[in-house]
C-alpha cells in the first residue's frame, strides 16, 4: 500500500469524531470539524478506537487452520508439539505458501480491527528473501508489521543459525516499506549455541525470542551451566532494552523483575499456552512491561484477552478485567518503540492515526480500518486487497503444504 497521504480524512462520529491529516490524529471529540479538503466519512452513532496491537504471532501459520492434519501418534509434551506440528510446518514452507499464509493472516487481522502485527518468522527451507515476502504482503494490504527471521540450530546446526542472522540483517539493511520494521529473532535459547546467541547480539536490533515457554527451555539453560535461559541470553549480550521475550510462562518473579529493569517486554500468550499445555504465565504480573500476543492464533485480540480472564480464572489466578485491559493497552509503548511513532491505546490528538470504526460494541468485524491515515478497510471490504480471491489462494496451497509436511523424514 502506498501512503498517498496529502487529502484529511474526517471521521464523522459525534464526541468521537477525527480529523486525519498526515498520517495523524490533529483533532478528537466533539469539537473536531472537518477541514475543506477533508474526505467525510459518516460514523454517526459508532465508535472510533485505537486499531489493535498483537505484540507477538507467527505469520507462517496463517494455513494451519485450513485442515492442518493432526500429528500422530498425538503428542505428550510441548517438545513433542513443536517437534510433531510447528516445526514441520515450518520446514515444509516455500514462497508459495508463505505468501498465501502471510496475505490470509494480515487480511484477517485487519479484519478484526488489529492494525500492527509483531512478528516471529521461520521457514528453514526458505530463508533467504522470506522476509520481503511478510513484509510486501503487510505493505500491500495496509498493516503494521515489525518482524524477524527466528534463526535456530535445531536442523542444520550453526550454519542454519548464521542463515537465520544474515536474513535479519540482509532486510533490516534493505527494507523502506513504510509500515515495516526489522527485529533480531531467535527462535529460543534450547535450539541454538552460545556462539549463535552471540552473533544475534551484534546485530543491533531489538531481539524477538521464546522464553521459558515450557519447563524445558528451563532444563536445557541449566544444563548449559545458566540459571535459566533469560540470564543465558542477557549473559551474552542478546537483549538490548526494548528486546520482545514472548510467554515467560516458567520465569520465577525475580527473573520477572529483572527484565523489567532490563527494559525488555514480555508478552502473554493465554490461547497458545493453554493449547500447548504449557501453563499459565502467573508470574508476569511482576513486570511493568507486559503485552498481549496470540503466538499464531488468529489476531482478534478481544478474543485473546477474553482467553486471558478465563485461562487466569482456571489457574486460580486473581486477575480483573482491569488487569486484562493492562494487558492490551501494554502492546501500544511497545509498538510505539518499534516504530517511532505514538500509537496509544486511547484516541487522542497527535497520536498516529491507526484506527477502526466499530458499529456496536458486539460487532465481529470493523466497518471501517485506518492505518498511517489510509483507509485500509472501508465498508467492511479491504481497499488493497480481495478476501475471497486472498482465502482462495491459501486454501489452494493449504493442502500442497500439507502433503510436503507428511513427507517430510
Amino acid at each position: 500500500m502506498a501512503l498517498s497521504g496529502p487529502r484529511p480524512l474526517f471521521l464523522d462520529a459525534g464526541d468521537s469524531s477525527a480529523l486525519i491529516t498526515g498520517g495523524v490524529v490533529a483533532a478528537f471529540g466533539p469539537h473536531a470539524r472537518a477541514s475543506d479538503d477533508a474526505r467525510v466519512i459518516d460514523c454517526r452513532g459508532m465508535s472510533v478506537r485505537p486499531g489493535a496491537v498483537n505484540a507477538h504471532t507467527h505469520l507462517y501459520s496463517g494455513l494451519a487452520p485450513l485442515g492442518m492434519p493432526a500429528p500422530e501418534p498425538p503428542p505428550e509434551s510441548f517438545v513433542q508439539i513443536l517437534e510433531r506440528v510447528w516445526w514441520r510446518l515450518d520446514r515444509a514452507l516455500d514462497a508459495a505458501s508463505l505468501r498465501a499464509a502471510a496475505e490470509l493472516y494480515i487480511a484477517e487481522a485487519l479484519l478484526a480491527g488489529t492494525t500492527t502485527l509483531i512478528d516471529h518468522h521461520e521457514s528453514p527451507s526458505f530463508i533467504s528473501g522470506s522476509l520481503d515476502l511478510l513484509a510486501d504482503a503487510a505493505q500491500t494490504l495496509g498493516c503494521r508489521l515489525a518482524t524477524g527471521y527466528g534463526a535456530t540450530d535445531r536442523n542444520r546446526g550453526p550454519d542454519e543459525g548464521r542463515r537465520g542472522l544474515d536474513e535479519c540483517q540482509r532486510f533490516a539493511r534493505e527494507n523502506t516499506r513504510a509500515l515495516v520494521r526489522p527485529l533480531a529473532a531467535l527462535h529460543a535459547s534450547f535450539t541454538v549455541s552460545d556462539d549463535t546467541v552471540i552473533q544475534a547480539g551484534k546485530l543491533g536490533l531489538p531481539m524477538h525470542v521464546h522464553v521459558a515457554e515450557d519447563a524445558a527451555d528451563v532444563a536445557d539453560a541449566k544444563q548449559r551451566g545458566y540459571a535459566g535461559p533469560l540470564q543465558r541470553l542477557m549473559a551474552l549480550g542478546a537483549l538490548p532494552p526494548g528486546s520482545i521475550l514472548a510467554h515467560g510462562v516458567h520465569l520465577s518473579e525475580d527473573e520477572v523483575r529483572s527484565a523489567d529493569g532490563a527494559g525488555l517486554w514480555l508478552v502473554q500468550n493465554p490461547r497458545s499456552n493453554a493449547g500447548n499445555r504449557v501453563g499459565f504465565a502467573r508470574t508476569l504480573d511482576a513486570s511493568c512491561r507486559v503485552a498481549l500476543g496470540t503466538d499464531g492464533y488468529p489476531a482478534d485480540m478481544r478474543a485473546e484477552r477474553a482467553a486471558l480472564l478465563t485461562e487466569a480464572r482456571g489457574a486460580g489466578h486473581v486477575m480483573d478485567d482491569a488487569l486484562g485491559a493492562a494487558r492490551a493497552r501494554g502492546a501500544y509503548p511497545l509498538a510505539s518503540s518499534l516504530f517511532g511513532l505514538r500509537l496509544e491505546s486511547e484516541v487522542g490528538a497527535g497520536c498516529a492515526a491507526d484506527l477502526v470504526v466499530w458499529r456496536s460494541v458486539g460487532d465481529n468485524s470493523p466497518l471501517y480500518v485506518v492505518v498511517g491515515g489510509e483507509l485500509v478497510v472501508e465498508s467492511g471490504r479491504l481497499c488493497c486487497g480481495e478476501i475471497q480471491l486472498i482465502r482462495s489462494r491459501a486454501a489452494e496451497q493449504a493442502p500442497l503444504l500439507w502433503q510436503r509436511m507428511k513427507a517430510l523424514p
